[in-house]
C-alpha cells in the first residue's frame, strides 16, 4: 500500500472516532525558541513577546510562510474567524470553523498533524455562542500534554496534544458536561448558556466561564446564573463553584435588594478570557452584566458581582476581594476582556497590579493581592432616569485614566461643515444626550426618542503590555446606540426591557444614529492608546487606521481635509514586542495597491508614530500572536469578513534581511 493511500485510510478511521491524526508532530523537541503558550500569550494576558527579529525595517515587506483556511472545518464556512492560536514545542494548535474543531500544525510550515471534531447536533445548533470561538488552552505535566477547549455546546473537552484524541480518563470520555453541575436546579433552560473564550488553566485547575443570550425575552423575569467553575486538569473533576449571583448567606447577597438575587438574577457570567496569578493563587474573574442588560427594576440595588473583577483562590473559588465597576449595571458595559496583569510603579514603589480595559474606556487600575486602586477612583455623580420600577446607583465608580470616548455633548458632534453640525443638533434634540452613565428613557411617542449612548471603548480582544516601559496599550471604537426602554404586555414575567420588535426602529432599541450615512460625532472613530503606569496617564493616542472610503468619497464633504479619523468598528487585538507595536484597522478599507483588503501597522512603542504597513487580504479578526522556532520569528494573524472564510497567516521576515 503507497503512503498516500495509507494517509487516507488512517484519516477515515480517525474520523469515525472523531479525531484525525495525520502524523506525530515533527517538533525538534531539541531546537530553541520562543513559544506562545496561553491564548494570551501568558497567564497574565500581557500579549508580549521579548522578540526583534521583525523590526521597523522589514515589516512592510514580511513574507508569507505559511497559509491555514478553517473553511472545511466544519458544515459551511466561517466568516467570523476569531481565534488566537498558542504555540508549544513547534506545534500551533487552534480552534477554527463552524463546528469549533481543533486542530495542530506545524508551526514552521503550517502543515496539519492532527484534527478533532465533535458534531453537536442540534444542541450545537442552537447554542447561544457558536462558531469557532476565540481559542483554547494548553496544559502539560512531564510527558503529560494536552489541549482544552469548550465547545459550542457547552462542553469541556481534553485532547492529547501529540495526537487529537480524547482523553479517556478526563470526565467522561475525554468530556465534562458543563450544563451538569449548575447547582441552580432543573427550572432553568440551559440552552442559554455557552462559552465561546478559551479556559484558563492554572495550578493544575482548569477555570470555565459563561455566557448567555443576549437581551431578556417578556416571558422571562429571570435566567440562568453564570457561575464560575474550576476543574481537575487531570480528571475533569469539579473542585470548585463561585456564586457571580451569591446565594443567601453569601457577601454580596444583601446588594441584591428584596431578595432579587434569587427572583431578579441570572447571567452575570464571565465571557471574556480569565486572567491568573499562580504565584499568588489568584484568579481575576471580569464578570459581566447581571440579568437583564438594560432593564434591572427586578433587581434592585447594586448587585454584586455584577461588572465586577472578583480575585478568588485558584484551589478553592473563594473570593479574596472584589471590585465592583459600574452599580447596578443598566448600559451592557459589561467586562469584556482579560484583565492585563501588570507592574505598576507609583512613588518609586512597584505594585504587582492588573489594568483592566472597559467598554466604556475607562482603564482600571488595581493592587492584585488586595484590589484596592493604584491610582485614585472617585465616587462621580451620575444622571437618574424615570423609567419605571428602575433603581438607580447615585453615583459610579470613575478612574482617572480615560481613553476613547465618554458621554455626548453637542461639542462631540460631527463638525466638518457646518450644514452637517446643524443637521447633527436638529437629530440629537429629538433624543437625550448627557455624559457617561446617562440611562435609557422610556418609551414616549412625545419625546425624548430614546437616550443616545456612546460605546467608547474596547471589547474582547483587551490590550497589550510593555514589562520593560510600564506601558499599556489599548485600543477603542466610537459607536453610537439609542436605547429605549418599552414596557411588555400585560402579564409579561418581564415588565419592561430594551425596546426590540416594530418599535425599535421607530423610538430607539439598539439602533446605530448617523447624519447622511457619516457618524453624528466627530472623529476620531477608533483610537490606540498608551498608558503609562509609571505615572498612571495616557502617554499618546493616536486614531486607529486611516479614514474609510465612504466617508473621504462622500458627496457632503467634497474639498474638506479630513485628516486621518481611525475607523470605526470591532477594536482589534494588540501585539507589543520588544520593538514594535503592532494593531490593524477594523474592517476593510484603503490599501497599498488598491484591492480589497485590509491593513496591519506597527507603531512605534513610545511615541504612536506608525513606522510600517503589511497589506492583509481581509480584516484582522482574531488577535495577532508571535513566536520564534529553529531561529525565525513568526507573526501569526486569524482573518475573515463578508466574502472571505477564516484563514491564519504566519508571517516571516524575508530571509536575506
Amino acid at each position: 500500500m503507497n503512503i498516500q493511500l495509507w494517509r487516507t485510510v488512517l484519516t477515515v478511521i480517525c474520523l469515525i472516532a472523531g479525531s484525525v491524526s495525520l502524523a506525530q508532530s515533527t517538533a525538534d523537541s531539541g531546537a530553541m525558541g520562543v513559544a506562545w503558550p496561553s491564548y494570551g500569550g501568558d497567564l497574565g494576558h500581557t500579549r508580549y513577546a521579548a522578540l526583534d527579529q521583525i523590526d521597523a525595517g522589514n515589516f512592510g515587506s514580511l513574507e508569507v510562510a505559511w497559509r491555514f483556511s478553517v473553511a472545511n472545518l466544519g458544515p459551511t464556512p466561517e466568516y467570523r474567524f476569531q481565534s488566537t492560536p498558542v504555540m508549544v514545542d513547534g506545534v500551533l494548535y487552534t480552534t477554527g470553523g463552524t463546528r469549533r474543531a481543533v486542530t495542530a500544525l506545524d508551526a514552521t510550515t503550517g502543515e496539519q498533524l492532527w484534527m478533532y471534531s465533535l458534531d453537536e447536533g442540534e444542541r450545537g445548533e442552537n447554542a447561544p455562542r457558536k462558531l469557532s470561538g476565540r481559542g483554547l488552552a494548553f496544559w502539560r505535566e512531564g510527558t503529560d500534554k494536552r489541549v482544552l477547549y469548550v465547545t459550542p455546546a457547552y462542553r469541556l473537552i481534553a485532547l492529547d496534544a501529540d495526537t487529537g484524541r480524547p482523553i479517556e480518563s478526563f470526565g467522561n470520555d475525554g468530556r465534562v458536561d458543563l450544563r451538569d453541575g449548575l447547582e441552580q436546579g432543573d427550572a432553568w433552560d440551559t440552552s442559554q448558556i455557552g462559552l465561546n473564550s478559551p479556559p484558563t488553566i492554572a495550578d493544575g485547575v482548569v477555570i470555565v466561564g459563561a455566557a448567555h443570550t443576549p437581551f431578556a425575552p417578556a416571558d422571562q423575569a429571570t435566567n440562568v446564573k453564570g457561575y464560575i467553575r474550576g476543574y481537575d486538569v487531570v480528571t475533569g473533576k469539579l473542585l470548585w463553584t463561585f456564586h457571580t449571583v451569591p446565594q443567601p448567606g453569601e457577601p454580596g447577597y444583601e446588594t441584591w435588594l428584596d431578595n432579587s438575587a434569587e427572583s431578579g438574577g441570572g447571567n452575570a457570567g464571565v465571557w471574556a478570557a480569565i486572567s491568573a496569578d499562580a504565584a499568588l493563587g489568584l484568579a481575576y474573574l471580569p464578570v459581566e452584566s447581571p440579568y437583564s442588560d438594560m432593564y434591572g427594576g427586578l433587581r434592585p440595588g447594586q448587585n454584586l458581582y455584577g461588572e465586577s473583577i472578583v480575585a478568588v483562590d485558584l484551589q478553592t473559588g473563594e473570593r479574596r476581594w472584589h471590585y465592583q465597576l459600574v452599580h447596578h449595571p443598566l448600559w451592557d458595559y459589561d467586562i469584556p476582556a482579560a484583565p492585563i496583569l501588570v507592574d505598576a510603579v507609583k512613588d518609586g514603589k512597584t505594585i504587582r497590579a492588573l489594568a483592566q480595559a472597559t467598554k466604556q474606556g475607562l482603564l482600571f487600575v488595581l493592587n492584585r493581592e488586595t484590589g484596592e486602586p493604584v491610582w485614585p477612583i472617585e465616587a462621580m455623580p451620575v444622571p437618574g432616569g424615570s423609567v419605571g420600577g428602575e433603581w438607580y446607583s447615585p453615583t459610579q465608580p470613575m478612574p482617572t485614566i480615560r481613553y476613547g470616548h465618554q458621554g455626548i455633548a453637542t461639542d462631540d458632534l460631527i463638525n466638518f461643515t457646518p450644514a452637517l453640525r446643524a443637521e447633527a443638533e436638529r437629530i440629537v434634540s429629538e433624543h437625550r444626550i448627557g455624559p457617561i452613565y446617562t440611562p435609557a428613557v422610556p418609551f414616549d411617542p412625545n419625546g425624548p426618542v430614546s437616550t443616545l449612548m456612546v460605546m467608547g471603548g474596547s471589547n474582547w480582544p483587551g490590550g497589550a503590555y510593555d514589562p520593560d516601559s510600564h506601558i499599556v496599550y489599548v485600543t477603542a471604537s466610537v459607536g453610537v446606540n439609542s436605547m429605549t426602554i418599552c414596557r411588555y404586555a400585560e402579564g409579561s414575567a418581564m415588565p419592561r426591557g430594551i425596546c426590540l420588535g416594530p418599535d425599535a426602529g421607530a423610538f430607539g432599541g439598539l439602533r446605530g444614529i448617523n447624519v447622511q450615512g457619516l457618524p453624528l460625532l466627530k472623529p476620531p472613530y477608533g483610537t490606540i492608546a498608551a498608558v503609562d503606569l509609571t505615572k498612571g496617564e495616557v502617554l499618546w493616542e493616536i486614531p486607529n487606521g486611516d479614514t474609510p472610503e465612504e466617508i473621504r468619497a462622500h458627496p457632503a464633504l467634497a474639498g474638506v481635509e479630513l485628516g486621518r479619523t481611525g475607523r470605526a468598528g470591532q477594536p482589534p487585538g494588540a501585539l507589543a514586542t520588544k520593538s514594535l507595536l503592532i494593531a490593524a484597522e477594523p474592517g476593510y478599507g484603503p490599501t497599498l495597491d488598491g484591492r480589497r483588503g485590509s491593513m496591519l501597522r506597527a507603531y512605534d512603542k513610545a511615541t504612536g508614530r506608525e513606522l510600517a504597513a503589511l497589506q492583509l487580504p481581509a480584516p484582522q479578526s482574531g488577535s495577532p500572536m508571535t513566536y520564534m522556532w529553529n531561529g525565525r520569528q513568526y507573526l501569526v494573524i486569524a482573518v475573515s469578513g463578508p466574502g472571505y472564510p477564516g484563514e491564519l497567516i504566519a508571517f516571516t521576515a524575508p530571509a536575506d534581511l
